[in-house]
């Protein structure tokens, strides 16, 4: 039984979801989205990705991610830049026992 206070959130319930998926592909194809929580009352989303036996969190605020839909091509920049800085910053990549 899952608890109602888990603040793990399925695909379908992410905004611009497909969006993130496709350019964490096309910075490393071997990156996966393992996990997204999403946070009501701060109203941020955070993505575990993992890569091999390592994790890394990026946050994103949820008008940030309905906007990447609507506002095109210089919100989908500012995300290339938020997912390049992350991705390849060693520090946000943890050891993970997954």
């Amino acid at each position: 039984m899952e608890d109602s206070d888990d603040p793990v959130v399925e695909e379908k319930d992410v905004p611009s979801f497909n969006i993130i998926e496709e350019k964490i592909k096309a910075i490393d194809n071997t990156i996966i989205i393992y996990r997204v929580y999403y946070f009501f009352n701060s109203r941020i989303y955070r993505f575990q990705l993992i890569k091999k036996d390592k994790m890394c969190m990026i946050e994103f605020p949820r008008n940030f991610l309905e906007s990447l839909s609507k506002d095109g091509t210089s919100a989908e920049m500012q995300l290339l830049k938020i997912l390049d800085m992350n991705i390849e910053n060693v520090d946000c990549w943890k050891d993970f026992g997954g």
